[in-house]
């Protein structure tokens, strides 16, 4: 496994110090601390605080597209790709539950910062990449004519809230034992109906 280099390792450092105290009362002398770096570096790479929350905000964001444009890259059909925007996004949270809780609560703080246009950049770059993914489906009938802002709110919407209430410890059972259940939901919620026959 290749050694992280100094801008990962400050991220690191960084997510371990924000779940460990939050992301208010983390300062930049606890990340230097953690991580090891001088002042100098950190600030090289990032500047100031908020740009490491930031960065570290993107890196998540930039993992889990990953994932998911690789399991999008293998479905064959339109159920598996519903499938897969549900299944992606629950193994990474399971698999990063810092770095989930971490992006769950800090959007607003991103989005009202110095890099709120890039996250926005980023968001915009991700819808535009899903939906080119989709639209051969949507033009074969594959789905119901719903109105495109609600669609992905439809597939993810009840994932994002299971996830939000496994990582806060509301849930008895892990998160990962729903997969398959809210991946049906959302096909099921999106798919074309009897009286909407595929065109």
């Amino acid at each position: 496994m290749p050694k992280p280099n100094r801008k990962d390792s400050i991220l690191d450092a960084a997510l371990a110090c924000i779940t460990e105290v939050g992301a208010d009362a983390t300062t930049i002398e606890m990340i230097r601390e953690r991580s090891g770096a001088s002042i100098g570096s950190l600030y090289h790479h990032f500047g100031n605080k908020e740009r490491i929350l930031a960065s570290l905000y993107f890196e998540g964001l930039r993992r889990y597209a990953e994932r998911l444009d690789v399991n999008l890259a293998a479905a064959a059909q339109a159920t598996e790709c519903i499938s897969a925007l549900v299944t992606s996004y629950i193994d990474w949270v399971v698999e990063n539950p810092d770095w989930a809780r971490f992006i769950l609560h800090s959007r607003g703080r991103i989005e009202a910062g110095e890099m709120g246009e890039q996250l926005k950049t980023i968001n915009r770059e991700h819808y535009v990449r899903l939906q080119t993914r989709l639209q051969t489906y949507r033009e074969q009938g594959c789905f119901r004519d719903l109105p495109p802002e609600c669609f992905a709110s439809i597939i993810i919407g009840p994932a994002h809230d299971m996830a939000r209430n496994w990582l806060a410890g509301r849930l008895s059972k892990n998160l990962v034992e729903y997969r398959e259940m809210l991946a049906e939901t959302a096909w099921l919620a999106v798919r074309a109906t009897p009286d909407q026959p595929p065109q």
